[in-house]
């Protein structure tokens, strides 16, 4: 019988992403591939810790909890080839994840099965495979910073996202980047205010996390499995705000709690709304937030293709395999 995919929401991971591969890596970049090789093999029996994006795939999956349906599924999408890599599938059955599927792809660019897999996202800690897939017009994110404590007595799931560039395309920030006017992007803006902005990257994970809000079977389940909660935090203010208000209209989705920060630091907001995961185009939003959740850039739009935005400034861990 083949597997039901299409319905559910599926995120791919690399294993940089979900386990913290640092010591690895630094195997791998000074010893090469037969000793990085050799070390898994010697150390198979030995799980790795938990990475960054860990506690984000861990409680995505709960969601599926008592539920024969299971809406989510998290699917591994790894560089090694399945004899080096049996020590993460290893991994990930000792921290009791519910993940069963995956393609070992041995160097192969993970994006290509991203379709397969029927997955709204590739969650990675190596750049070079996140800005392929985003140049394939995949979603993909770079997973950046340090494993982070996760307090399990909290039953929620908060994930943030930016809105230019991530929910929605980067039309908008493409007049502020040409003409380098706040009062013109703002004009521009008000302007299209009953204009909906297409979709971005992440609009579709976007939706699929909204509907698991209003998934009647998960809410029947809420005592068991965590309440998703959803932020938008954006650098517009007033009076751009409107257009934004329009696109979530037009998508018919609302988010839990949206902010027009107007560029007030957004760390401000990230230190309280504790996210498990928070989406942005823009490294410098994510350098100070790490400490907060798990900082992932999106490296799309108009920003992501200038000199400065070429290397992340915040230690991707396990970035080789």
């Amino acid at each position: 019988m083949p597997f039901p995919i299409d319905d559910k929401l599926v995120i791919a991971v690399a294993s940089t992403a979900l386990f913290d591969l640092a010591e690895s890596d630094d195997i791998f970049k000074r010893k090469g591939l037969d000793e990085y090789r050799r070390h898994q093999r010697t150390n198979e029996g030995i799980p790795f810790a938990p990475g960054v994006a860990f506690p984000f795939v861990r409680r995505l999956l709960s969601l599926n909890t008592g539920s024969k349906e299971c809406p989510v599924e998290v699917v591994l999408l790894s560089h090694n080839d399945p004899d080096t890599g049996l020590r993460v599938f290893k991994s990930i059955e000792h921290h009791g994840l519910d993940i069963s599927r995956g393609a070992f792809l041995n160097g192969k660019a993970p994006h290509s099965y991203m379709e397969s897999f029927n997955a709204s996202l590739l969650l990675s800690g190596n750049v070079e495979n996140v800005r392929a897939a985003i140049a394939a017009g995949h979603a993909a994110g770079l997973v950046l910073g340090s494993p982070f404590d996760d307090d399990l007595r909290d039953k929620e799931l908060r994930v943030a996202f930016d809105f230019d560039a991530v929910l929605a395309d980067d039309s908008a920030e493409a007049v502020f980047h040409e003409t380098q006017d706040i009062h013109a992007f703002h004009a521009a803006e008000v302007e299209q205010a009953a204009v909906p902005r297409r979709p971005g990257p992440l609009h579709r994970l976007f939706q699929g996390l909204a509907a698991l809000q209003n998934d009647e079977s998960v809410r029947r389940r809420r005592e068991e499995t965590p309440a998703v909660r959803i932020a938008v935090i954006t650098a517009r203010n007033a009076p751009s705000h409107e257009r934004v208000v329009t696109t979530f209209r037009e998508w018919n989705v609302q988010p839990d709690e949206t902010f027009f920060l107007g560029g007030i630091d957004k760390t401000r907001i990230l230190k309280a709304f504790k996210p498990h995961i928070f989406f942005d185009d823009q490294l410098i939003h994510l350098e100070a937030g790490s400490r907060y959740g798990a900082m992932v850039h999106v490296p799309f739009g108009i920003k992501n293709r200038t000199d400065a935005q070429l290397a992340p400034p915040v230690v991707a861990h396990g970035e080789g395999r």
